[in-house]
C-alpha cells in the first residue's frame, strides 16, 4: 500500500468514526475523482451507518439533471469553479438529506486545461447543517492519477475538518 493510500485510509476511517460519534450522515458529489472518493469511504468497515453514497456526475448534463446545478452557472463559470462545486454539494445534500455533503470538480488531465484552469486545478466544497459552506481551490502537480489521488486526500481533509467543527445542532 502506498503512503498516500494509507493516509487516505486513515482519514476515511476518522471521518466515519467522527460522523458516527456525532450522529451525522455524509454524501458526496464527484466529478474528476470519478468515484475514488466514495471508494475511500466504503473501504471503511461499518461506513454504511453514516454514508449515504456518492453521485458521480462527470458530464455537465449529470451535474444539471442529478444535482440541480444551473445551466447558467455552468455556462458562466465552467464545471471547474467554486460556483459549480457549491451547487453540486448543495444538490447532493438536498438529494440525500445528509448532514454533511462534499463535492469535487477539477481538470485531471492530461488534456482539458486552459490558461485560467490548467491541468491540476481542482475545486472542493463542503456544506453542512451547522456551518457556512467552505470551498477550496487547489493546483496539483503531476499526471491524471496523481491529481485524482490528491483531490481525494484534500477532500477527506476538508470533510474531517468540517466534521470536527461540531455536529447537528451543536457547534464546535
Amino acid at each position: 500500500m502506498s503512503l498516500s493510500a494509507d493516509r487516505d485510509e486513515r482519514l476515511a476511517a476518522t471521518i466515519v468514526r467522527d460522523a458516527r460519534d456525532r450522529g451525522c450522515t455524509i454524501a458526496l458529489a464527484e466529478s474528476c475523482t470519478g468515484g475514488l472518493l466514495g471508494a475511500s469511504i466504503t473501504d471503511v468497515p461499518g461506513c454504511s451507518t453514516v454514508f449515504w453514497g456518492s453521485v458521480v456526475s462527470y458530464a455537465n448534463e449529470a451535474k444539471r439533471s442529478l444535482l440541480g446545478v444551473a445551466a447558467t452557472t455552468l455556462e458562466t463559470h465552467g464545471a471547474v469553479s467554486e460556483a459549480v462545486v457549491l451547487e453540486m454539494a448543495e444538490g447532493v445534500r438536498r438529494l440525500s438529506n445528509a448532514d454533511v455533503a462534499l463535492s469535487v470538480s477539477g481538470v485531471a488531465g492530461p488534456g482539458g486545461g486552459t490558461e485560467d484552469k490548467p491541468v491540476g486545478t481542482v475545486w472542493i466544497c463542503c456544506v453542512t447543517g451547522w456551518t457556512k459552506p467552505v470551498s477550496r481551490l487547489f493546483r496539483f502537480e503531476g499526471g491524471r492519477g496523481s491529481v485524482r489521488r490528491m483531490a481525494v486526500e484534500e477532500s477527506l481533509r476538508l470533510m474531517r475538518a468540517m466534521l470536527r467543527t461540531g455536529s447537528v445542532g451543536q457547534p464546535g
